[in-house]
Parts: C-alpha cells; sequence; structure tokens
C-alpha cells in the first residue's frame, strides 16, 4: 500500500527490556511504535543511538530485518545500547532505568527534511544533547507533533513536560500521568478539558488501563472506547505503544478519530497477549491489515 504524504519521524529511545522470567525484548516506546508502523507499510524514519556492542549490532540487524531503514540509527562508540529492567506487580509494569545510555547522547540529525508528524516521548529528553536534537529536528518542522508522555521516575520535571506539550498537535498520556502534570483535582473529562485548552492541542487521549481509553478534540467531543474483553494477558508492557502507532497510523491516512480510537484500542489489547512491545511475527498484523482494508 502507498505511503501517503511525508513519512512519520519517530524520535527517542532504543532500549532492551529485560523482564523477570530473563527474556529480553527490543523496546523503548520510540522504538515500539516505529516498529508497528513499518508493519502497517508507513515506512518511518526511526531517529535514536545504540552503543557500539553487541545489543547495538541486535537492533539494527532486528530492523535491517523488519524492513526499516536504519540510516538515523546512530552508534556511540561511548555509551551502551539502553537496558530497562522490567518488574511486573498486579499486572502492571514498573522500570528500572539507567542513566548514561546511548539514546541520551542523540546527534542532530538531518535537517531539511520535512515529515507530516514527528512523533517523541519524554525520557530521551532528559538529556541536553538529546533534548537539543529534538529541539532542532522542530525548529523548522511544519507538520504535526504527537507526544507520547510516559513519565518515568525520577527523570523528568513537570515545567519541562510542560514546556514541551505547549509544543503538540496530538497528546496521549494514561490517567495517573494526566493527574500528575494537571494542577487542580477533577473529574476526567473536566481534567481532560482543562489539559486541552491550557495547551491548545488538536486531540488528547488518556489511556485508562482495563477501562479503555478516552479522547477528546479541541471542538469539545468525547470518544470513548473499552478493551477487548477476557483476553489471555501476558504483560502489558508496550501495549500504550502499540495504541499511539495506531493513533499516528489513523491521522496520517485520514481516519476519523472515532475510527482510529476503535482500532487502536483493538490492536493494544492484541499486544497485551504477546511478550513486551513488539511482536516479530509479520502474521500477527495481518489481521488488521486486512479488516482495516490496508494489505
Amino acid at each position: 500500500m502507498p505511503v501517503h504524504g511525508n513519512k512519520i519521524a519517530v524520535f527517542g529511545e532504543a532500549l532492551f527490556d529485560h523482564f523477570p522470567d530473563g527474556q529480553q525484548v527490543l523496546g523503548g516506546a520510540p522504538f515500539n511504535v516505529a516498529w508497528h508502523l513499518q508493519a502497517f507499510a508507513q515506512l518511518p524514519c526511526f531517529i535514536s543511538r545504540v552503543g557500539l556492542d553487541a545489543a547495538g549490532d541486535k537492533f539494527k540487524q532486528a530492523m535491517q530485518s523488519w524492513g526499516m531503514a536504519v540510516e538515523n540509527l546512530q552508534i556511540d562508540p561511548a555509551y551502551p545500547t539502553g537496558t530497562v529492567r522490567v518488574i511486573i506487580d498486579d499486572d502492571e509494569p514498573r522500570y528500572e532505568i539507567l542513566a548514561n545510555q546511548a539514546y541520551d547522547f542523540i546527534a542532530m540529525p538531518l535537517l531539511g527534511v520535512q515529515y507530516s508528524v514527528i512523533y517523541h516521548g519524554i525520557l530521551a529528553l532528559r538529556s541536553p544533547v538529546s533534548k537539543q536534537a529534538l529541539q532542532a529536528l522542530t525548529a523548522n518542522h511544519r507538520g504535526k507533533v504527537f507526544i507520547d508522555v510516559n513519565l518515568r521516575e525520577p527523570w523528568w520535571d513537570r515545567a519541562s513536560v510542560n514546556r514541551w506539550l505547549d509544543q503538540a498537535n496530538w497528546v496521549k498520556l494514561n490517567h495517573e500521568e494526566l493527574k500528575l502534570l494537571s494542577s487542580t483535582p477533577n473529574t476526567l473529562p473536566a481534567t481532560m478539558r482543562l489539559f486541552l485548552a491550557k495547551h491548545e492541542l488538536d486531540v488528547l487521549v488518556v489511556t485508562c488501563g482495563s477501562r479503555g481509553a478516552l479522547a477528546i478534540n479541541k471542538t469539545g467531543d468525547f470518544i470513548d472506547v473499552a478493551p477487548t474483553p477476557n483476553l489471555a494477558i501476558v504483560d502489558t508492557v508496550g501495549a500504550g505503544d502499540g495504541f499511539s502507532a495506531i493513533l499516528l497510523l489513523g491521522l496520517q491516512l485520514g481516519w476519523s478519530l472515532q475510527l482510529t480510537m476503535e482500532r487502536a484500542q483493538s490492536f493494544a489489547s492484541a499486544i497485551i497477549t504477546q511478550r513486551g512491545g513488539t511482536v516479530q511475527d509479520v502474521n500477527f498484523y495481518r489481521p488488521f491489515l486486512t479488516a482495516w482494508n490496508l494489505d
């Protein structure tokens, strides 16, 4: 299927998730999003940095095997490929994140390229080097900016996050993150209205775990979706990233927000039946490609 318009740029961390059972899975929210977008034939431009090590080689090989472009996967000679220890408590993941990983030192990418959307999170912006690179990338950007918040203690502060949010068009975060970034307690819909207005967003999406997700657009319309019931949950790592990937897909292909939300929830429900946030079996994606008339 043809790519519609310019490509989506995905900026941020590439890392390995280390699970309690010893499994190590390719991850990092931006990487997961780019991986899914590639499966949906969007040819994303993934901008990140890995170490000059075996883990970095695995990332490059996996991307090439998946058909992803690797020209913006930088190699750092001094810092290691990112790793995160995942701890599962009551089916919810917690993360132990190390400092001074290769993704903290993303160099300024090739400028002068226009993208339909620039996607980024918050974690890679803990470092002034990667932060400067993203600022350069977005300085002359004329398309949309999509922020996937993903707050990870202690690697964020409210003032910095709010400055990034002010530059966004679409924002996705979970209900706990919305509380942390909102100044006054209120009902969820009221908090969402205030947040959308404060940051002058086109769309705000709030995920609520097993309760589904809620979106509001700038005309004040709410859309509520619920997850598929009775799923065989393996872990919920990467469910939000799967959700974001389909939000970006819908934005890129001009789907209605209602349809985009329904499809994002359906895909996120499928992700939690898998280990980690990336799925390396193309057959996993085929039912979605067929159902959505993308094959």
